[in-house]
């Protein structure tokens, strides 16, 4: 088992790599490119998209690795096409919402933004079901690389935040059109003529997952859409930028490993063969992230303001003051987000959800006491400090797990 998980997260890191290469590569390009204005809206829209295409399918493409029969699987994959052609359709009133409420004429195509990435999502499930790592890390390259090509040649033709934005929605849905081979068994056109009774039947055996679930991953994502929101409000679009191109960049390690390691982590928590078995991955997976978070976080401690002021140029110099503050927050979340499939594969969302609404108070009253009492930099400070007690609680839960499902050994 450890093997082969290596062999899943090798191929899917490789991919990882080449994909957020090129967009960190290019960020410097991009910081020139762009100013900070241009890059707070744009995480607004962006973040508003993200949101909405966690739900894409209410979260029932994360039950795809747990059907093993290809005509169960291809009855879930038609429950998926449904609730994402509807949550699509949804998003529409929204996206007009957000042009008269904040004059981001963008927002009209944020349809096609949640379709990108919500797509990339559930059809990257369906590929891991079928372990298709390959595929997958090349689907990877093709959207993260592909969006911020796109985003520097849409750059240099001055298109402002339409460049930002179109980067992005393009590669998804470049990615997504990837993603979507092999068909399901009967083929596409088969899933849209499945009987209402049969999903419905299907809905109701996987019901955790859009009953917790689906709150649990959305209130996951509206924490930096509201962030996002306080700080404009706070200090302006400018502000928002900064904190945006921060946690975009001090994110990206716990994307790049963490998206690789949770697709290849989940399979093997589903098939573990005894709880023992189950709970030693996880406490190996947790304790190999924290040897790798601890450099991650010192550096930033240390060099954090003068290398974003090098990198990115002396308009993002208070980047750099906001890395600093969010040193031990990205370190603590590099070890938290690949274990997010954790409490899918124990059937624990639940537990999950409950905890997740308890950090979502906690990230926002850090953020809001430091807005208050420090501006900018303050906020980073209290987001660290806040959220330190509620990542080791849950780390030591998670450890200490007892009630694991598992196989029975043929």
């Amino acid at each position: 088992m450890r093997s082969t998980m290596l062999k899943a997260t090798l191929t899917l890191l490789s991919g990882s790599v080449l994909a957020h290469a090129l967009p960190l590569a290019l960020g410097p390009v991009l910081t020139r490119l762009y100013s900070p204005q241009d890059f707070g809206q744009f995480a607004l829209l962006w973040a508003v998209a993200s949101n909405l295409a966690v739900v894409v399918c209410a979260r029932y493409d994360f039950a795809l690795p747990l059907e093993p029969r290809p005509r169960r699987a291809a009855l879930l994959m038609a429950l998926c096409l449904r609730i994402a052609v509807a949550v699509t359709a949804l998003s529409m009133p929204v996206g007009l919402t957000l042009w008269w409420w904040q004059g981001l004429e963008q927002a009209w195509l944020l349809p096609l933004a949640v379709l990108a990435a919500g797509g990339v999502q559930w059809l990257g499930l369906w590929a891991t079901r079928g372990h298709r790592f390959g595929l997958l890390a090349t689907a990877r390259l093709v959207q993260q690389g592909g969006a911020a090509v796109m985003q520097v040649l849409l750059g240099l033709l001055k298109l402002g935040l339409w460049g930002l934005w179109l980067g992005p929605v393009l590669a998804g849905l470049a990615a997504t059109w990837l993603l979507a081979r092999p068909a399901p068994q009967g083929g596409w056109r088969r899933l849209l003529r499945q009987p209402l009774r049969r999903l419905q039947a299907m809905a109701a055996q996987h019901r955790d997952f859009p009953l917790y679930n689906t709150p649990h991953a959305f209130a996951g994502a509206l924490q930096d859409t509201l962030a996002l929101l306080l700080i404009a409000a706070w200090a302006g679009d400018a502000a928002a930028g900064f904190w945006a191109l921060a946690l975009r960049y001090l994110k990206a390690p716990a994307t790049l490993l963490g998206g690789a390691l949770s697709q290849a982590l989940y399979p093997q928590l589903v098939h573990a063969r005894s709880a023992a078995e189950a709970r030693t991955l996880v406490r190996r997976t947790m304790l190999t992230l924290a040897l790798m978070a601890a450099p991650l976080g010192t550096a930033l401690l240390l060099w954090g303001p003068a290398l974003f002021a090098w990198a990115f140029g002396e308009q993002w110099s208070d980047t750099g003051v906001l890395a600093r503050g969010l040193a031990l927050y990205i370190g603590l979340h590099f070890i938290a987000s690949p274990l997010s499939v954790v409490t899918l594969a124990w059937r624990a969302q639940p537990w999950a959800l409950r905890l997740a609404l308890v950090g979502q108070v906690v990230f926002f009253a850090g953020l809001a006491a430091g807005l208050h009492w420090g501006g900018l930099a303050g906020a980073a400070w209290g987001v660290s400090t806040a959220m330190a007690a509620y990542f080791l609680y849950y780390f030591q839960a998670l450890a200490s797990w007892s009630d694991i499902p598992h196989e029975t050994p043929a």
